[in-house]
Formats: structure tokens, C-alpha cells, sequence
């Protein structure tokens, strides 16, 4: 039986940009950075205390590894308790920011990190 989702594999153009939006930007907690010495190289990061991690790969690199693999962006939910505070953050660090939507299951919106790729984040106490 499955138990929880533990990594999100996100496949990214350039992995040093990348680290530094999820790290700098957003405050993700670099757990872990390996490179193999064959050109593998992968970041692990996460949002303080989360149970699953975002690992991100370089999306040339495994696409000449598994040309088969779908490389597409995982459309992504992140939690927030504190949505307006959040939105003002991000808005201030003049990010790609959508607007706040009132859906069925709490307010939420877009945001797109520096390779164009949007994810969302909804508000939850």
C-alpha cells in the first residue's frame, strides 16, 4: 500500500536558476544537492517541515537518458495558511503573480516561476 507521496520529480532548463527561485524567492529548505560524476546532477528541496520534496532535474540530461520520459510541468497545489500575506510576498518580489480566485474548496492562485511554469497555491487553516 502506498503510504504518502515522498518526491515530485520537476524537470527544469537550468537547475542553478531553478534552486534559486525555489530557495531564495520562496524559502524552500535545500535538503539535499548530489551530482553522480556522470553529468546526473539533482536538487532536492522542500517547503520547511513538508513530508514530500520537489527533487529537480536537468531536463536535456534525462531526456537523452529516457527520451520516452514526460518531461511536462506537474501541475502543483501548495498549501498556505496565511494566502494574502503570501500573495503580498510574492507580489513584492515582483513575480509572475495571477489573481486571488474564490473557487468551492478556498481562495487560490497562480504563480510562475522563472521558466514560465505555473503552479498554484490554495489557502488552508
Amino acid at each position: 500500500m502506498f503510504s504518502k507521496v515522498g518526491q515530485i520529480m520537476l524537470y527544469v532548463n537550468d537547475q542553478d536558476e531553478a534552486k534559486n527561485f525555489w530557495v531564495e524567492k520562496l524559502g524552500f529548505t535545500l535538503i539535499a544537492e548530489e551530482n553522480n560524476g556522470s553529468g546526473m546532477r539533482w536538487i532536492e528541496i522542500a517547503p520547511k517541515g513538508a513530508d514530500t520534496s520537489i527533487v529537480l532535474h536537468d531536463k536535456e540530461f534525462v531526456a537523452k537518458m529516457s527520451p520516452d520520459l514526460n518531461l511536462g510541468t506537474p501541475s502543483l497545489m501548495f498549501f498556505t495558511e496565511d494566502l494574502d500575506q503570501l500573495y503580498s510576498d510574492l507580489t513584492s518580489k515582483k513575480m509572475t503573480v495571477g489573481e486571488i480566485v474564490n473557487m468551492p474548496t478556498g481562495r487560490v492562485f497562480n504563480f510562475a516561476d522563472n521558466e514560465e511554469n505555473y503552479f498554484a497555491v490554495m489557502e488552508k487553516e
